[in-house]
């Protein structure tokens, strides 16, 4: 059986604080010792949506696991995806129908685009 993971990173208030990662954590490599523990963010690979060289969307996995805040949308000790630029942590049905709703967003910006064929006189 594998060990659990274990990162120590230093904190303003705490010290140095030992806690196991999970295993979708891509590391702290960004990580700023001013961090308060309380602040600590476990965070995956980011995923995103890149369009002409511009990230449209970002998102990834992240958990706090010292978080005290119980707002939800903020993040915290239960696993989210972070979605920029949204700014909101969302839970699995949030995250879907955000999909549902790029769905939708999709298919409205291939109209636009028929539409506009159309107007420029051909099948572009």
């Amino acid at each position: 059986m594998t060990e659990p993971r274990t990162i120590t990173l230093p904190t303003s208030d705490y010290g140095s604080v030992t806690l196991p990662c999970p295993a979708w954590c891509a590391g702290h490599p960004l990580h700023d010792p001013e961090t308060l523990r309380v602040d600590l963010v476990h965070a995956g690979p980011a995923v995103d949506c890149t369009f002409l060289s511009q990230t449209l969307l970002s998102a990834e996995l992240v958990q706090s696991p010292f978080s005290e805040s119980t707002t939800p949308l903020l993040g915290g000790r239960t696993p989210g995806v972070s979605v920029y630029p949204l700014g909101s942590t969302l839970d699995p049905v949030a995250l879907y129908g955000l999909a549902a709703g790029l769905d939708s967003y999709a298919d409205q910006l291939r109209s636009l685009a028929d539409q506009l064929a159309a107007v420029l006189g051909g099948d572009r």
